[in-house]
């Protein structure tokens, strides 16, 4: 009968102190990391839907300006890069992991960009059907990416308030402790930049027409 009662205390105080412990903010910190996993898997999702996009870009391109090998071969190697480099949640508070994941997605939005600026060059290529969905699907892409990025930021912005505020901090040094503020993505200076990009085309002069002979070369100098 006493064993009965104990258990019954015992029950009836876990039904008094849960809604205490949430109320006061115990399930802020799990609930908010949460909030930012979900929208980390969302960034990677978005990146991963472009890095299936590049080959077949790359396979278009290449038919009607092989001779860019050294912009579609940067593109190749750059898609090569950001899919080896992945962080998940459970380092998503490591700042070399997810700088280095940042720097790999910067170099193939780079390399991207040089390769749609060095299309211009090729009117065959900007009316070829296949191009034009593949370079819309691009764009839509990106601009996913873009959205992706910034409700993560707000997602981890919320998240890591809440660790250095109160009543959160106390959260974080007790019950939470192994909490950790999360990263964030930062522009970089590549970013802000646009690309430039020298038109070099097989050997050509920057300047020439795709596709145009090569100027003949200069007469050697009459023998003395």
């Amino acid at each position: 009968m006493a064993s009965l009662i104990k258990r019954l205390a015992a029950i009836f105080a876990l039904f008094i102190v849960m809604p205490a412990l949430a109320g006061c903010g115990y399930n802020t910190i799990p609930t908010q990391r949460n909030n930012a996993t979900a929208a980390w898997a969302e960034v990677q999702n978005q990146y991963q839907r472009r890095a299936d996009l590049v080959p077949n870009l790359v396979a278009t391109v290449q038919g009607a300006a092989a001779q860019e090998r050294a912009v579609l071969t940067e593109v190749i190697e750059a898609r090569a890069r950001a899919t080896a480099v992945t962080v998940t949640p459970e380092t998503l508070s490591d700042p070399a992991a997810f700088r280095q994941f940042e720097a790999a997605q910067g170099e193939l939005t780079q390399a991207l960009s040089r390769l749609m600026m060095v299309v211009e060059a090729y009117p065959q290529l900007r009316s070829n059907e296949n191009f034009l969905t593949l370079q819309s699907q691009l764009e839509g892409t990106e601009n996913r990416i873009a959205i992706a990025r910034r409700d993560y930021n707000e997602q981890v912005r919320i998240y890591n308030t809440t660790l250095e505020t109160f009543p959160g901090i106390i959260w974080a040094n007790t019950f939470h402790g192994s909490a950790e503020p999360m990263q964030m993505f930062q522009a970089s200076a590549e970013a802000q930049s646009a690309p430039t990009v020298e038109f070099n085309i097989g050997g050509q002069p920057a300047g020439a027409a795709p596709g145009s002979a090569p100027p003949a070369p200069a007469p050697a100098p009459a023998a003395q």
